[in-house]
C-alpha cells in the first residue's frame, strides 16, 4: 500500500511562486513514475506534470511548460513541483499520484495511488 501526502499549497499573488511537495510511504515508490494533476472548481481533473522513476524523463502540460518544474528525491521518497510565474488560472487543488509504470503518462488511468490534494490559490 502507498500513501501520498501533498503539502506546500497556499495563497499567492499572480507572478509569485510556490513549491508543492509529495511525500510517499511505501518501499516501491522509487520504481514508479509520479504525476501532478489539478482540479479547478467545476472542471475536470487535468494533467500538470510527471516524472519517470529515476527522474530521467519529465513531461509537462503545455499550460505550465516553462513555468513549472518537477523533480524527485528517491532517497527521501519525495517529489516536488516548483511553480513560478503563477497565474490566476493555476488556481486549483493539486494532487500527486503514483504511476502504474516507471514511465510518464498524462492519463489519469495510468496512476493508481492518489493523495488528498493541496489547495493553490493565485490572486490577480
Amino acid at each position: 500500500q502507498v500513501q501520498l501526502v501533498e503539502s506546500g499549497g497556499g495563497l499567492v499573488q499572480a507572478g509569485g511562486s510556490l513549491t508543492l511537495s509529495c511525500a510517499a510511504s511505501g518501499r516501491t515508490f522509487s520504481n514508479y513514475a509520479v504525476g501532478w494533476f489539478r482540479q479547478a472548481p467545476g472542471k475536470e481533473r487535468e494533467f500538470v506534470a510527471a516524472i519517470s522513476w529515476n527522474g530521467g524523463g519529465t513531461r509537462y502540460a503545455d499550460s505550465v511548460k516553462g513555468r513549472f518544474t518537477i523533480s524527485r528525491d528517491n532517497a527521501r521518497n519525495t517529489v516536488r513541483l516548483q511553480m513560478n510565474k503563477l497565474k490566476p488560472e493555476d488556481t486549483a487543488v493539486y494532487y500527486c499520484a503514483q504511476g502504474r509504470t516507471s514511465y510518464t503518462s498524462q492519463a489519469n488511468g495510468q496512476y493508481n495511488y492518489w493523495g488528498q490534494g493541496t489547495q493553490v490559490t493565485v490572486s490577480s
